[in-house]
């Protein structure tokens, strides 16, 4: 595991055994903030409280953009979260996001109560943000919870492709409250076409920097004609 300046200046994690990154190396930070805050968050900013979902907790920064963002909106966020293999503590305690991430003086302290917080347990990060980390594999984990969002950040398809098919996307849907969405980088055309399998409505949007597209699929709402 090594650890790589990205093109915005924040850290992400290279594995050597699957020659994948846990970020794109354009900006781990950028794509983060517009993959999973900007075009899934966001997307749900009328609402006072969401659950969120997300596949791999990787070095937990999406889980502390969504803590901060919580705060800053004045949302009650209810976060679960799932990962087989957690970093090591001794590397992420290395990485750089709290010194760039400068804008909260809390930063520093909400990652480390982030990372280190107990797993199986719904934990009180702050008033506005209660986590629950869960270590266990997706593909043999059922959700005993439905949600609003769901992050979807495994490594890519070619690298882990067992994560990303129609029945991982039938079970994850079928658990999502109506109108919820899930939001993730990759565009492939299997992806969208699992997606769409399991029950999904996709929409391509602008990519964050180095990708010219990512995805959002949603559940249709009551009522829908769609």
């Amino acid at each position: 595991m090594k650890i790589i300046v990205t093109g915005d200046g924040t850290h992400t994690l290279f594995v050597p055994e699957l020659h994948e990154h846990y970020h794109s190396i354009f900006g781990a930070l950028t794509e983060s903030m517009h993959v999973f805050i900007e075009a899934g968050l966001r997307y749900h900013a009328a609402k006072k409280q969401i659950t969120v979902f997300e596949i791999g907790f990787g070095t937990g920064l999406n889980a502390l953009l969504s803590c901060i963002e919580a705060l800053d909106a004045g949302t009650d966020l209810l976060y679960y979260t799932i990962e087989n293999n957690p970093v090591d503590l001794e590397i992420i305690q290395k990485l750089n996001y709290s010194s760039v991430l400068k804008s909260n003086p809390c930063t520093p302290e909400l990652f480390r109560l982030i990372h280190s917080s107990e797993w199986g347990k719904t934990i009180n990060i702050h008033e506005r943000f209660r986590l629950h980390k869960i270590r266990a594999d997706i593909a043999q984990f059922i959700p005993d919870f439905s949600y609003d969002l769901i992050f979807f950040d495994a490594f890519a398809p070619e690298k882990q492709p067992e994560l990303w098919t129609v029945e991982i996307f039938k079970k994850l849907y079928n658990a999502i409250n109506e109108g919820g969405i899930l939001t993730t980088y990759c565009v492939k055309g299997d992806v969208k076409r699992a997606l769409k399998m399991a029950g999904f409505l996709i929409e391509k949007l602008p990519g964050p920097p180095g990708k010219r597209e990512m995805l959002r699929g949603r559940k249709k709402g009551v009522g829908s004609r769609e």
